[in-house]
This record gives C-alpha cells, structure tokens and sequence, in this order.
C-alpha cells in the first residue's frame, strides 16, 4: 500500500524550510548582538577622534 500524502501539507511543509532557510542566511549575514554593533560603533568613533586628532591646521586667516 502507498502511504497517503496530503498536499496541503506537503506545500506548507515546505514553504516554512524555505522560510527558515533564508532566515538562516540573513541572521548569518546580519545578526550580530546589540554588544557587538555597540563595540563596533565605538571604535568607529574612537578611530575618527584618532584621526581627527592627527589633522594639522591649515593657515589662519
């Protein structure tokens, strides 16, 4: 005997691993914790003050 197979099911089975797959991706592409993006923001800022501080002046008029 074959087993019976219900398409609805079939579909929405596969719909929600298509779903969890580009979720996947996007939180390996993206996801990053809140303590990661803020340490990240702050040696931005850290290496532009650096920088900033390294500028010579230009001639006062």
């Amino acid at each position: 005997m074959s087993k019976v197979t219900n398409l609805n099911q079939f579909r929405k089975s596969r719909a929600r691993d298509e779903k969890r797959a580009k979720g996947d991706a996007n939180a390996a592409r993206f996801g990053r914790s809140k303590a990661e993006r803020t340490l990240e923001e702050e040696r931005a800022r850290l290496e532009s003050a650096r920088l900033e501080g390294h500028k010579l002046d230009g001639p006062e008029e």
